[in-house]
């Protein structure tokens, strides 16, 4: 329910930015925004951010299923399973960057 909410605010609030600053200010904004998130310490943030999670993720589904043992469904394993694998050390996300 708070991602719909979330998503109907949004929705509504760049409704109203679009139509009352026109196109100009929308190719603005659009412009500032790709710089902000093409610039080299935003992504490298948010990689190890990424990565962060993903080591989280790894470690709490151990201690997860050392409690549960075999009732932890195939199709949660099989998530994990890849989502380390996109974490390996030294390795490039879709992006091309990688945390070195």
């Amino acid at each position: 329910m708070r991602y719909k909410v979330t998503f109907v605010v949004g929705l509504a609030l760049g409704y109203v930015l679009g139509t009352r600053a026109g196109r100009e200010r929308y190719e603005e904004l659009k412009k500032s925004v790709r710089g902000f998130v093409q610039n080299p310490a935003v992504r490298n943030a948010a990689e190890t951010a990424g990565q962060s999670g993903r080591a989280f993720a790894g470690k709490a589904f151990a201690a997860v299923g050392e409690k549960v043992g075999d009732a932890v469904p195939d199709s949660l394993s099989e998530r994990v399973r890849v989502l380390r694998g996109r974490g390996a050390a030294g390795s490039e996300d879709e992006w091309g960057t990688s945390n070195t």
